[in-house]
This record gives C-alpha cells, sequence and structure tokens, in this order.
C-alpha cells in the first residue's frame, strides 16, 4: 500500500522533473570584490539559489529532504558560462528547466541567468547542473529513503560518474605524508617540502596547496560541499598567481588589469571530509591567443596511505582592465604574463 508520504514524494517528484521555475535572484554583496562586479563564484551561487528554489518549488526544500527523510541535497556538477558579467545590486531572472535523463542516477537541470541592460533582458549565465541525494551518515544510518527517490540516491558522493554496479573509488599510488597544517600554518603548505605535493606536481606545469578543510566549507555535519569547492577553485587561482610572480593585486596596481572568468566546471568524483588535509593541484593546461588560458584543478585527500581523487575542474581566465567605475574591456597578455603561465620565471 502506498502511504501518504510516498504519494506527495511522487507528486513532489513529478513537478520536479516536469516543471520549469523561475525567481529573482540578486548576488551577495561579498562578492563584490573589485569595482562593483561579481566574481564567478557568487554566480555560480545565483545558480545554486535558482536549483535550490526549484526543488523548494515542487515540496522537495534541502531542509525537508534531510529533516524527514534523512537526505542530504548535494550538488555534484556545475557547469557555467558567463555571458555578460554581474554587478552588485543587479536582479536576476533565473529559470531552471528540468534536464534527467529517464534512466539517470543524478537529477539534472539547465539553469539561465537574464539580467537586464539598457532596458533589454540579456542571457548573461547558462549552466549545466547534477545533484545527487545523499543519505545521513553522521546522525542517523536507519532512516529509509522513499522509493520514489530511490534511483538518486548515492551511499557515496561520485558514485553517479562511475560505470559499473559496485564500484569503488579509485585510488592512486601508496603515498608519504608529513603533517604540516596545524593552526599555526594559516592557508596551509605549497611547495616541494610536501611530499604529495611534489608528487602530484612534477614534471607538469603546475601549483600545489595542502590544506586542512574548515568546517564552514561543509554541510550536513561531514562533508565539503560544492561552494567549498567553488571558494577552494577561487583561493588556488591567486596563491598561483601570487606564487608565478603576477598577483591579483601587483597587476591591480601597475596596470588596473583583473582577472575575468568566462567559464568554469567542477565535479564532485568522492567525499572529502572536514579537518581532512586537502591536497589541490592547478594545472595550467592551454594558452589561447595571448586572450585565456584554461586551467585544471584536481582535489585529493590521503586515505589509507594512498591517493583518492575527490574533485576535479576546470576554469578559463583572461584579463580586463579597469577603464572607470563602471566598465572595463578585455586585453591581450603580454611576454611577462605569458612567461608566467607557462611556468618560465616572470619579468618586470
Amino acid at each position: 500500500m502506498t502511504t501518504a508520504t510516498e504519494a506527495t514524494v511522487a507528486t513532489a517528484l513529478k513537478s520536479l522533473l516536469n516543471e520549469q521555475t523561475t525567481v529573482e535572484v540578486r548576488p551577495r554583496y561579498e562578492g563584490s570584490n573589485i569595482c562593483t562586479w561579481i566574481g564567478f563564484k557568487h554566480v555560480n551561487y545565483l545558480v545554486e539559489e535558482a536549483v535550490l528554489h526549484h526543488f523548494r518549488t515542487a515540496g522537495l526544500p534541502a531542509r525537508g529532504l534531510y529533516e524527514e527523510h534523512g537526505l542530504g541535497l548535494d550538488f555534484v556538477d556545475l557547469d557555467t558560462r558567463i555571458l555578460h558579467a554581474f554587478h552588485m545590486d543587479d536582479a536576476a531572472q533565473a529559470l531552471v528547466v528540468p534536464d534527467t535523463a529517464e534512466d539517470a542516477s543524478v537529477l539534472g537541470f539547465r539553469v539561465t541567468l537574464c539580467v537586464e541592460r539598457d532596458g533589454s533582458s540579456l542571457k548573461a549565465v547558462t549552466s549545466k547542473v547534477k545533484v545527487s541525494l545523499r543519505p545521513d551518515g553522521y546522525l542517523d544510518r536507519t532512516a529509509e529513503t522513499p522509493q520514489e527517490l530511490a534511483p538518486f540516491t548515492v551511499a557515496r558522493l561520485g558514485a553517479h560518474t562511475e560505470t559499473r554496479p559496485g564500484a569503488v573509488p579509485d585510488t592512486g599510488p601508496a603515498v608519504g605524508t608529513t603533517v604540516n597544517t596545524s593552526l599555526s600554518y594559516g592557508r596551509g603548505t605549497t611547495g616541494e617540502e610536501d611530499p604529495v605535493l611534489a608528487q602530484l606536481t612534477r614534471d607538469a606545469n603546475a601549483f600545489g596547496w595542502k590544506w586542512r578543510i574548515p568546517y564552514p566549507y561543509c554541510h550536513f555535519t561531514e562533508r565539503l560541499q560544492m561552494s567549498g569547492y567553488l571558494r577552494q577553485m577561487e583561493e588556488v587561482v591567486d596563491l598561483f598567481l601570487a606564487d608565478r610572480g603576477i598577483s591579483i593585486r601587483e597587476l591591480l596596481d601597475e596596470r588596473r588589469w583583473i582577472p575575468v572568468v568566462p567559464q568554469s566546471r567542477i565535479r564532485i568524483l568522492d567525499e572529502a571530509l572536514m579537518e581532512e588535509d586537502l591536497y589541490t593541484v592547478y594545472t595550467v593546461e592551454s594558452i589561447f591567443k595571448d586572450f585565456t588560458y584554461t586551467s585544471r584543478m584536481d582535489c585529493y585527500v590521503v586515505r589509507d596511505g594512498k591517493l583518492v581523487k575527490t574533485a576535479t575542474g576546470k576554469i578559463t581566465h583572461g584579463y580586463a582592465v579597469i577603464e572607470n567605475r563602471r566598465d572595463w574591456s578585455l586585453v591581450n597578455f603580454d611576454e611577462r604574463v605569458v612567461r608566467a603561465l607557462g611556468g618560465e620565471p616572470a619579468e618586470r
């Protein structure tokens, strides 16, 4: 016999999978770091908010999924293109369109953000989003998952990427570690003095960073969430540019140049837990016509003496020159920037 709760969940899931939703979203003040422009991280936050509203409207809010069914709502894939810049106080109209294949093991959505410019509505952002439902593994391991939600429920984040039943996460070779991320280290450790970082960055145009995962980057009591990885991607870029001699502050002061991001993507492959050491490797993959460069971010933890990759992502950057308090325009890289991105000593 179908219970009232099961019937309610079935109706809500049908709405989630078939009906479009719209909502007005605004970027947070925190995301305006240079003049009034909003960075890529907070643009992705708007995408997340639109999808969360979609779940709420369908009758499956993140809070209810967790408190009533013991299911954490986790963003596991976020692929976003930014077509027009967002500014402080912009109001975006977000459209969420369900995009879940019939036999999919993950919930999919397409999100479009439109913003008004000079009386016209411009398509500013497009994003592809995937969501998994993860049973609570910390407080209650006995909650029963509603039958309708079972196809989208995973015992471990990243399981949707596996192609064989019962697959276990791929692990890397055995590694040696050093304990060097105590609180006194602040932002963590970089460089070849750490054996894991040395192994991960060897013979590559890459920068490595080891850092203890703090609780504000986590959710559902134990694991690093997608927004935490977005923050990680933003910060590893900052550290990479400083390490290459072209820090954000330096190019701002010298040239009024700022990094701009037309595209970013992050995929969660496994779980990273609160207070684990996260090894983040940022690798420059290509430079396109001295105009944009694309880098890959790979994140790992060490478990049982072996590397486990927990996330991977890509981000494309260009540079823009600040023309005034309202406007900027894209510029080509000069030799100094090209050399630094390519791994050669930066020349001032």
